[in-house]
């Protein structure tokens, strides 16, 4: 069972259960374990390091007698003393790396399950990357027909369902979209690791996404062979929630320690700057004389205290909402990762279905890459197609002052308005008009003062579109005549005001819903505090409360209805069963299971409007999940109720 509690983006931290019972938190390494070789002990990865769950190999346990004898007899938990999720491998990259193995998969599958492993592994076939497309695609073939195989002999046994397809994204897919058809309970994808090792992080790139559009959002995703930490925050970004390392101990054994920026080998070591609680107190030449073994054992623990300390610090910025942020920092540490994240844009379109409309946290941009972020691309969509001007003459200026524009151009705007002209910011992200300037992310956003080039270029460009598109009249601000400048007057703000709860409506809801929901009489409540618009007001009813944090509005009952009564479904809808109504109508969350039908254009943060079989009006919230999640999801909040129909008044934001 997998549940996902907090989202950035393809990155989820969630909840997976397995059927014994036990769990862990996502996104999650599981260290890999030699049977044969422990060098750190797996009751220390759980006491000492905090991993919930861990890999070891069944091919190994299965080959070697003794092994074999006492985890039948006794369970392969006790046998390794480790409380936690154990998934055994299957001998698959033995094949890959030795020939293949003398075992059938029926045999591996019926000896996971006889020793009590809580997720077991096909022995699927391994797709080298230099595989022509030809026999790539006979190879899964017969990974699909083991796979079939293994989900009818797995009883309690969870089943991992390895895509493959070696470089090629529309094998990855496909195998995924037939793996997803199946009774599997997590997607390792396979075959990645001479891709990692030979540093083709841009075909890796390609590898993970193919998979995840073809993929059950319902079950984790698990990145086979990713375990340096300088990697964690990427394959998080792009949707990965488990990974697995056995480089740690490997690594070790060739004196090698990994760092966030790389691994490097302890004789070409100048220093030791580590305070790890492995390194702590040791000198670079007091670990230099060491003896092997104790040498061995102290580096592979510092390698598993990189891990963890970059995975936490992963999970904290899926929870701040700054995932990217951390992403973009990390792929600088070298040049191929930094080719990946550039390959990455290429795929802004199908990464924007799942990014949320408003994060809580600023847009810090961290180098040209930024503009890869779907939060680009979706800015872009929607002040081309949302966008209504007041006027045909606009005014450009130049956003170089500070946000938001209105406070630092207010004689300037005041000129250009009542000369006719629509007052347009050029910004990093592209033109703004004045009425938008408050909105996520164009106020929470923060760039250097020094634009590079590549910037200026496309926000230039986008700027000439707009232009071109909504405008017969284009002039500098520079150009106006100066004699209309001053404050504006009691009239000219609010008209100001109605003009920007049309704007940001339109860009939030689309021009449909933003029409029907403002359609009549249009008063507002300014903000003691901040002078800002608090809510918005359509013929008596208070339909909307805009947010000071990121300038978007918060949908209210009466405005929820207002829209449902003009604009067909499923428009901003979430339709629950309704056995559901009662408690969303209290303001409950609405869990997946009692979803009927979403539109498939809300994303994360969305606000939502939530109605039951018959198209009534039960309550609002905000989305967590999309559509194709929810139909896949077994269980799980997926829209936050704010307010429900019986509720006396709104939750504020």
């Amino acid at each position: 069972m997998f549940e996902i509690s907090k989202r950035d983006g393809m990155a989820r931290i969630g909840k997976f259960t397995t059927t014994s019972g036990r769990s862990c938190e996502t996104p999650a390494l599981l260290p890999v374990i030699n049977p044969k070789i422990k060098t750190v002990l797996p009751r220390e990865l759980y006491d000492e390091f905090g991993f919930r769950a861990m890999i070891t190999n069944s091919y190994i346990i299965r080959n070697t007698p003794d092994l074999k004898e006492k985890a039948q007899s006794v369970g392969l938990h006790e046998m390794l003393d480790f409380p936690g999720i154990i998934m055994t491998d299957s001998g698959t990259f033995q094949s890959h790396m030795y020939g293949e193995v003398e075992l059938t998969n029926r045999e591996i599958v019926e000896f996971q399950k006889s020793i009590g492993t809580d997720i077991g592994t096909v022995l699927d076939i391994f797709t080298e990357p230099y595989w022509t497309k030809e026999e790539t695609a006979e190879s899964i073939k017969e990974t699909l027909k083991r796979t079939e195989e293994a989900v009818s002999l797995k009883g309690d046994m969870m089943i991992n369902g390895v895509v493959q397809g070696s470089v090629y994204p529309d094998l990855r897919e496909d195998c995924a979209r037939k793996m997803a058809a199946m009774d599997i309970d997590v997607h390792p994808i396979g075959g990645v690791v001479p891709l990692m090792e030979q540093y083709r992080y841009s075909e890796l790139v390609d590898v993970i996404i193919s998979s995840k559009m073809g993929l059950n959002p319902n079950r984790p995703v698990h990145l086979f062979g990713a375990g340096h930490p300088m990697i964690l925050a990427f394959a998080a970004l792009m949707g990965c929630d488990l990974f697995d390392s056995a480089s740690y101990a490997k690594y070790a054994k060739d004196d090698r320690m990994m760092f966030i920026d790389g691994t490097f080998r302890l004789q070409d070591m100048q220093s030791l700057d580590c305070d790890c609680p492995a390194c702590r107190g040791t000198t670079l030449q007091a670990l230099r004389a060491m003896g092997k073994n104790e040498r061995i054992r102290l580096i592979a623990k510092h390698n598993l205290y990189q891990i963890v300390r970059e995975l936490a610090l992963v999970k904290r910025y899926i929870l701040e909402g700054r995932l990217w942020e951390l992403a973009e920092v990390r792929c600088r540490v070298h040049p191929a990762l930094l080719c990946g994240l550039r390959r990455l844009r290429e795929y802004q379109d199908y990464l924007e279905k799942f990014d949320p409309v408003s994060r809580e946290g600023a847009v810090f941009y961290t180098g040209v890459e930024t503009r890869g972020r779907p939060v680009f691309l979706r800015y872009e969509k929607r002040i081309m197609s949302r966008y209504v001007p007041r006027t045909k003459k606009a005014a450009v200026f130049y956003g170089t002052e500070g946000k938001p524009y209105s406070r630092v151009f207010v004689s300037d705007f005041v000129n250009a308005r009542r000369q006719g002209y629509t007052p347009v910011v050029l910004s990093p992200f592209g033109p703004v008009p004045a009425e938008l300037d408050e909105l996520y992310p164009i106020a929470q956003s923060v760039f250097p003062e020094i634009e590079d080039t590549d910037t200026q270029n496309e926000s230039e460009e986008l700027t000439m579109q707009f232009l071109s598109s909504f405008f017969e009249e284009t002039v500098s601000f520079t150009d106006l005549e100066k004699k209309f400048g001053g404050e504006p007057s009691e009239e000219e703000v609010r008209e100001n005001d109605i003009e920007r709860i049309r704007a940001v409506a339109r860009y939030q809801f689309g021009t449909d819903a933003a029409d029907a929901l403002l359609d009549g009489k249009i008063d507002y409540i300014r903000s003691r505090k901040t002078g800002k618009i608090r809510n918005v007001i359509v013929d008596g009813e208070h339909v909307l409360s805009m947010r000071a944090g990121d300038g978007m509005f918060t949908l209210r009952i009466e405005g929820a209805k207002k829209i449902a009564a003009k604009v067909p479904k499923p428009a901003m809808r979430v339709q629950v069963a309704d056995d559901a109504v009662p408690f969303v109508a209290k303001g409950r969350n609405v869990f997946a299971q009692f979803v009927l039908d979403a539109d498939e254009g809300l994303v994360p943060q969305d606000e939502a409007i939530i109605t039951d079989s018959r198209d009534n009006v039960v309550g609002t919230g905000r989305m967590l999940l999309v559509k194709s999640e929810i139909q896949a999801m077994k269980k799980g909040v997926a829209v936050k109720t704010r307010t429900g129909k019986e509720e006396g008044k709104d939750g504020e934001e």
